[in-house]
């Protein structure tokens, strides 16, 4: 099993970014490659790596009808957020290896 880590605030509120009208949601290999990101993003200083979930997962997982959050599996946290590989909700849920 890999761990994938999103980033959350208390309120359980999930870090995205807005990308011209669609949400992209920034994932991690890492809590120590969040945390780099969270170093250079001031937007994301009360947000903490969380280990992606079943729970987790379910949420970022677009309402019926829509379309507009893009997950991105980010490989290097040096980078723009915005620069990760796309990855779909079935292809995340392998990877994290949620049943």
């Amino acid at each position: 099993m890999s761990d994938i880590f999103a980033m959350q605030r208390a309120n359980g509120d999930v870090f995205a970014l807005d990308d011209h009208g669609r949400f992209c949601v920034p994932l991690f290999h890492s809590s120590r490659d969040a945390m780099t990101a969270r170093l250079r993003n001031t937007d994301m200083l009360v947000f903490k790596p969380v280990a992606l979930d079943a729970r987790l997962l379910q949420e970022l997982v677009p309402k019926a009808g829509q379309n507009n959050v893009d997950l991105l599996l980010v490989n290097d946290p040096l980078r723009s957020l915005k620069r990760g590989s796309r990855v779909e909700h079935a292809e995340l849920a392998l990877l994290a290896g949620i049943q």
